[in-house]
């Protein structure tokens, strides 16, 4: 294969397996050209008839990138002389091609540039979406979507449970970290990490951006990270640890480093097992409430009654503290989003240094 293109570097030709070659030097050595290029005011009418005349006698020319790259009318004559074998086009000078002097010339065939027109097109179409829908139902397994990682049908059933935590751990960060982000580091262990870890990454990117955009999905999150120059790193460990699988989240703030980190229980059920350094088991899901306090006698009583009189119900209360009488983290579950002035009176309560509401 020989290649033109004056912006291929010759290290990039070695890579891709091509010479590379100057436009004449391509013109008298190629049976077969095709064209990959846009239509710029450099490469219309590339296939000039002064070019067209420079081919080996029997060339064949194939264009499916824009019309305007090829002189039709000395296309025309090159196929009428028997000096261009066969050409195959499927862009025109003039769009749509409702009419055109080659058609109906010895050696052309044309097709619409959009493949998919033809009935036979739409039929494989119409039953590869109907296989595809008839995977993701019934293994969970996903091709082609716009919003998510592919996964096989074998992937999809160990994956799913992983991603679920991946993005609650994103969302966590996401919301409890409000310095601007300079790195993210993905690092999976144990069990997870003998699995694919791209849908992991980019799970846990779609819950952190998601606190940025709703249209955020697992797809377009690493390139909205990317374009707010986040540095993205995935880690996987074959080292055993506490748990037997974990995933754990890191991000870089002007204040440090900053983590969180969760596991499955029962291989299903997503649980965060460390918030910031603090040992701390809680399901992350729904309305919570994360405060961090000083240890000390007395607070969860006036927290309750607190919650109480605004008429919040309690589901869930997890508590972590570093060391007795330091600093502790409670992680609480209500029924109900927590309203800016309940979050005023909890920060006005003896000992709280921060008071924040949750959604996952």
């Amino acid at each position: 294969v020989i290649a033109y293109d004056p912006f291929l570097t010759p290290e990039r030709a070695v890579e891709m397996g091509v010479e590379k070659v100057d436009l004449d030097g391509l013109l008298a050595r190629a049976d077969f050209i095709t064209l990959h290029t846009p239509l710029t005011d450099q490469t219309r009418n590339i296939l000039s008839a002064e070019n067209l005349a420079k081919t080996k006698k029997g060339v064949r020319i194939i264009n499916c990138a824009r019309g305007g790259l090829i002189d039709e009318a000395a296309l025309k004559a090159g196929l009428d002389s028997g000096h261009i074998g066969g050409a195959a086009l499927d862009v025109f000078v003039t769009e749509p091609a409702k009419e055109s002097l080659l058609f109906g010339t010895p050696n052309f065939i044309s097709t619409p540039h959009l493949g998919a027109s033809t009935n036979e097109a739409q039929v494989n179409v119409a039953i590869q979406v109907a296989e595809q829908m008839a995977d993701f139902l019934m293994s969970g397994g996903v091709t082609n979507a716009l919003n998510m990682p592919s996964l096989s049908a074998e992937e999809a059933p160990r994956l799913k449970p992983y991603m679920a935590l991946a993005e609650r751990l994103g969302s966590l960060i996401g919301q409890l970290a409000h310095d601007s982000l300079s790195s993210i580091s993905i690092e999976v262990e144990g069990a997870a990490a003998e699995l694919n870890q791209k849908p992991i990454t980019g799970a846990v990117l779609a819950g952190l951006m998601r606190v940025h955009s709703d249209t955020v999905n697992m797809v377009n999150a690493p390139y909205l990270a990317k374009e707010r120059g986040l540095d993205v790193r995935e880690i996987r460990h074959d080292r055993e640890g506490d748990y037997h699988t974990m995933v754990r989240v890191t991000v870089g703030t002007q204040a440090g480093d900053r983590s969180v980190a969760g596991t499955l229980f029962g291989n299903a059920s997503p649980r965060l097992v460390e918030l910031f350094g603090i040992k701390v088991e809680a399901d992350l899901a729904g309305d919570m409430l994360y405060i961090v306090n000083e240890d000390a006698p007395g607070f969860i009583g006036r927290l309750g009654s607190t919650l109480g009189e605004a008429g919040v119900n309690i589901g869930t209360f997890h508590l972590g503290r570093r060391d007795a009488g330091g600093e502790a983290v409670l992680l609480l579950s209500v029924d109900e989003p927590v309203s800016p002035e309940l979050i005023a009176k909890v920060r006005a309560l003896p000992g709280v240094k921060t008071a924040m509401a949750l959604k996952f």
